[in-house]
């Protein structure tokens, strides 16, 4: 089992940047693949960046690639997810789901744990 708390959401201005970061608890986090997801209200759990357990390897959802970074620190045992440039399209709740692979996966059904979320809020 790994416990997963998200933190860093908040309410920001269109073009301005947060840094989500997932703190992990339990198993060895290393052996984690960790992806991050969001939901907006009455939409589907989207998937928006994964990380591989060595975090060398990394894949961004198109409407995000160039403005978002994903990266761990597996000494600290946290994945952070860096938001630049954000937009109204944005604004949702943010979760970070792991799975026990060397991998990663897109698909949300793929991951075991999950976090409680954090939202993010992006006006214009």
């Amino acid at each position: 089992q790994v416990q997963l708390v998200e933190s860093g959401g908040g309410s920001v201005q269109a073009g301005d940047s947060l840094r989500l970061s997932c703190a992990a608890s339990g198993r060895t986090f290393s052996n984690y693949a960790v992806a991050w997801f969001r939901q907006a209200p009455g939409k589907e759990r989207d998937f928006v960046a994964a990380i591989n357990w060595g975090g060398d390897n990394t894949y961004l959802a198109g409407s995000v690639k160039g403005r978002f970074t994903i990266s761990r620190d597996n000494a600290k045992n946290t994945v952070d997810l860096q938001m630049n440039n954000l937009k109204p399209e944005d604004t949702a709740v943010y979760y970070c789901a792991a799975v026990s692979i060397p991998s990663y996966y897109s698909d949300a059904k793929s991951y075991d744990f999950w976090g409680q979320g954090t939202q993010v809020t992006v006006s214009s």
